[in-house]
């Protein structure tokens, strides 16, 4: 790679640049493609689940949340069990063509029976929607923190990020490119089709990355891979271990109360948004419109952070401060909603909180699983990033709207919210360095 580097001036800043070598080119980009899929086929649909969500109503979001915790509690176990009884790649493969077939199912009802689509079927989709998001994305960075090493991702679990970030973006665009020509229910299709092209990706990086053993901190590719035997071997275990080990374990427990509080602070802005963005008026188009626009300006600004400052900002000055990024944002970006008042400031806030959660906190999150063992990766990172994160969600719900009987307006959401992230930085201070001291002492947690 060195002498090829230095033939090669150009290959060597391109290098230099995203923080990637020559051999980790070909994964790194197959891994991309996997994220572009994934976020293609999301974004293409999320506009319309949002208008859709708000038909009867923001209280009735509110029961939307509590019903998709619930769905995703219910499906945990059916995952625990698929991941104790098959290989990776199976269990990936059969909730991805779950998840498509779902798309085709509903694609059918609206095409062959379009009378039954009406405001119960919209709330069905939130939800059903809501689960989908959760798993396909959770299945994405749990196969990253498998085959990459904790060195590896703190240089370009960023970048691997951009794919998401360019789906995210091209999404949207085709939606609105293909919902004229081929009509809304249509896009279900397009939406099955990527994820179709994210599984094939999902097996081309497992072809081309192998996996390490956890290794300290800088030994990066050069840890010792592991066998063939134990690469192909079923995790096993029981369906609810995942459960279980996040219970037993400190760190785990911690990576779950940041990832509450977390979601707590998304919800209590999302909430605040639909307020502001119901106050204009009922008209769907006009809501999925400024939805669109506002999800337009963060991926963007994502963009930008992914490609040239995550990256290098998380190997100079660690994940502990990297992770503390968000909760000091928020604080601030609280303060100055409670200052301002306005949409416009919200949509300044809600996008730079969303561009930090996507560009750095997500990746940063996602390199403390790369010290916990195999069965962890999958299966309590599975209950985590479900239905903890679904838990979170409710949390905030009822707390804003708790906030909102007791007429505290801004002022009130920021006094609530303030405080719940400051301790949110300290734990995400806590959690950077505990990922140092066990990938020192190459142990997994409890």
């Amino acid at each position: 790679m060195a002498e090829g580097a230095r033939q090669h001036p150009l290959l060597r800043r391109i290098a230099a640049l995203f923080n990637v070598r020559r051999e980790e080119i070909v994964p790194v980009l197959l891994a991309g493609l996997f994220f572009f899929c994934i976020l293609t086929a999301l974004m293409v649909l999320r506009p319309a689940r949002d208008a859709l969500g708000m038909q009867r109503g923001i209280e009735a979001v509110r029961w939307l949340f509590i019903g998709t915790a619930l769905v995703t509690l219910l499906a945990n176990p059916v995952f625990g069990w698929l991941v104790s009884r098959f290989r990776r790649l199976q269990f990936i493969a059969a909730t991805y063509i779950f998840f498509a077939l779902s798309l085709v199912g509903f694609y059918l009802l609206l095409a062959l029976a379009p009378e039954a689509a009406g405001v119960i079927s919209g709330q069905v989709f939130y939800v059903w929607f809501s689960v989908f998001n959760l798993f396909v994305t959770m299945l994405f960075w749990a196969l990253m923190a498998d085959r990459f090493s904790l060195e590896q991702s703190k240089r370009f679990f960023a970048l691997i990020a951009v794919g998401g970030t360019l789906g995210a973006i091209f999404g949207p665009w085709l939606a609105s490119a293909l919902a004229q020509p081929l009509g809304s229910p249509a896009l279900l299709l397009v939406s099955a089709g990527f994820l179709v092209l994210a599984l094939l990706a999902a097996w081309a990086v497992g072809r081309t990355q192998h996996r390490h053993h956890d290794a300290e901190a800088g030994a990066g590719p050069q840890a010792p891979p592991v066998s063939a035997p134990e690469e192909r071997a079923v995790i096993g275990g029981s369906a609810w271990e995942g459960l279980k080990a996040v219970f037993r374990s400190r760190y785990l427990l911690g990576i779950a109360a940041y990832v509450i509080l977390m979601t707590i602070m998304a919800t209590l802005l999302y909430f605040t948004r639909l307020q502001m963005v119901a106050a204009l008026g009922d008209d769907v188009d006009l809501r999925t419109a400024i939805f669109a626009r506002i999800d337009l300006i963060t991926q963007l600004a994502t963009l930008v952070l992914q490609a040239i400052i995550a990256g290098h900002l998380m190997k100079r000055f660690g994940v502990h401060l990297t992770l503390m990024l968000l909760p000091l944002t928020v604080v601030l970006g609280f303060i100055g909603l409670a200052m301002a008042g306005t949409l416009a400031a919200l949509i300044v806030f809600e996008s730079a909180f969303r561009a930090l959660q996507r560009a750095l906190t997500r990746p940063a999150r996602e390199t403390l699983y790369t010290v916990v063992s195999r069965e962890d990766k999958y299966k309590s990172k599975a209950f985590i990033d479900t239905f903890v994160y679904r838990g979170g969600d409710v949390a905030g719900a009822q707390l804003e709207g708790l906030l909102g009987r007791l007429g505290m307006g801004l002022a009130g959401l920021a006094s609530a919210a303030i405080p719940l992230a400051l301790a949110w930085a300290v734990l995400g201070l806590w959690l950077g360095r505990t990922q140092q001291r066990l990938a020192a002492d190459r142990q997994p947690p409890a």
